[in-house]
């Protein structure tokens, strides 16, 4: 089976004729529909907002798309904080989910008057250190254990650093309301990349029980269910994007059956989908610029892992198409490369694909989330350009590719590279 590129063999000649490979490439109009799919999908709580991950995508031309259609954004270190402050986003349009975190940070947090979202009990002291104990805060849970809800496997939370158990829930909400917090927000995070749709209604449901238990013998004022993110895409051919109408019904269902029984009926649902948000709407594309033929077949592409690291370090299957030769036969075998001295540098390994010639234009599927973000300088590579690809066939750049001058910034404050920089 083969993946359909949102962008065709004809415009993407027209691009690179103006833009020189590697470069990142999304899509508007998908990224505005999924976000107004994922509303329409919980349409029925009053309140509702998507959190956009900026970890998955931290570009500001995303973000502003992300604006304009409702969403706020999760963010996770102070520079994500300063992004989403350039862009107009302030109180509770911002989730601050750390963990570990620098004093600074929650400091920055509690400025922009965020929900914060503590990770640890012992954090409680330290916000008030730092910034002080807001009047509304979450707290992100870890059941532990091997955990099955219902027929749903959720794999090993007792395995994550993330989140506080329930007994220390327990004592942050009693603890809190003693300092002076009226209202919280809970939010857990137990799968990543989950294909199908029951995953997030068996989240919910988690969240829901510990949110009625919590309010019932505690008297806790749950303003917030986070879902957190989670839900996955389709990065093989034959794999169906996750059904967002369908799991936002079976999460009403349940939302009724317990929050609603319960008198809870107010309480909002959060999501941070940032991969669901922009992944399939975005592409790397490179340029074949070598064959090698050893024990294996290689191309060598103008691409490497800092532009795409998920194949290296996860053993991640993206998609690959060579642009202009869609209905060809895939009767060559090759492994798929790029110029990093590691050996784990690979977009594909022995990959049925058309025959490929130097010059060729090759499409990397789903990188619109955790692609260029988690993009580094090994090798002193520098990291590439992203693009968008407008609803009406324009496209624009939205971050220039880095050049030597950037690589050599952090030596400014001395002379010792005075020749290059």
């Amino acid at each position: 089976m083969q993946k359909k590129p949102f962008v065709s063999h004809e415009k993407l000649k027209e691009i690179t004729a103006k833009y020189p490979t590697p470069f990142h490439l999304y899509n508007e109009a998908g990224i505005r529909q999924t976000a107004r799919d994922v509303y329409g999908a919980f349409s029925w709580n009053k309140g509702f907002r998507e959190y956009y991950a900026v970890k998955a995508c931290p570009n500001p031309f995303i973000l502003r798309i992300l604006k304009e259609e409702g969403c706020g954004v999760d963010c996770a270190s102070l520079t994500e904080l300063k992004l989403a402050e350039a862009l107009g986003f302030s109180g509770d349009e911002i989730m601050f989910s750390s963990n570990e975190t620098p004093a600074e940070e929650y400091e920055y947090a509690r400025k922009l008057n965020a929900i914060i979202n503590l990770d640890d009990i012992t954090h409680i002291d330290f916000l008030a250190e730092h910034g002080g104990l807001p009047e509304r805060i979450c707290l992100r849970f870890n059941p532990g254990g091997e955990l099955l809800i219902g027929s749903v496997y959720m794999g090993q939370p007792d395995a994550s650093k993330f989140g506080m158990t329930r007994q220390q829930i327990f004592s942050a909400v009693q603890t809190l309301m003693q300092r002076g917090v009226r209202r919280f927000g809970l939010h857990a995070l137990l799968a990543s990349n989950a294909a199908d749709n029951t995953y997030y209604p068996a989240n919910a449901a988690l969240l829901f029980d510990l949110a009625i238990d919590l309010h019932s013998r505690l008297g806790a004022d749950i303003f917030m269910v986070n879902l957190s993110g989670g839900v996955g895409i389709p990065y093989l051919p034959e794999q169906r994007m996750p059904d967002i109408a369908r799991i936002g019904e079976a999460i009403r269902e349940t939302f009724e059956k317990k929050m609603a029984a319960a008198g809870m009926e107010n309480t909002v649902l959060g999501t941070e989908l940032g991969r669901f948000m922009t992944g399939p709407h975005g592409c790397l594309i490179a340029t074949a610029i070598h064959k090698k033929h050893i024990y294996k077949e290689y191309i060598g592409l103008d691409a490497c892992a800092v532009n795409l690291m998920r194949p290296a370090i996860y053993d991640a299957y993206h998609h690959i198409t060579v642009s202009g030769k869609e209905d060809e036969l895939c009767d060559h075998v090759y492994d798929v490369v790029g110029s990093l001295c590691e050996n784990n540098d690979k977009f594909a390994i022995d990959r049925a694909l058309p025959q490929i010639d130097d010059g060729d234009l090759v499409i990397i599927h789903d990188t619109g989330a955790h692609g260029f973000s988690m993009g580094y300088n090994y090798n002193g590579k520098l990291k590439s350009a992203e693009l968008l690809l407008h609803p009406d066939g324009s496209f624009s750049m939205i971050r220039r590719a880095e050049t030597p001058r950037d690589y050599f910034a952090t030596f400014d404050f001395c002379d010792i590279l005075k020749g290059v920089l």
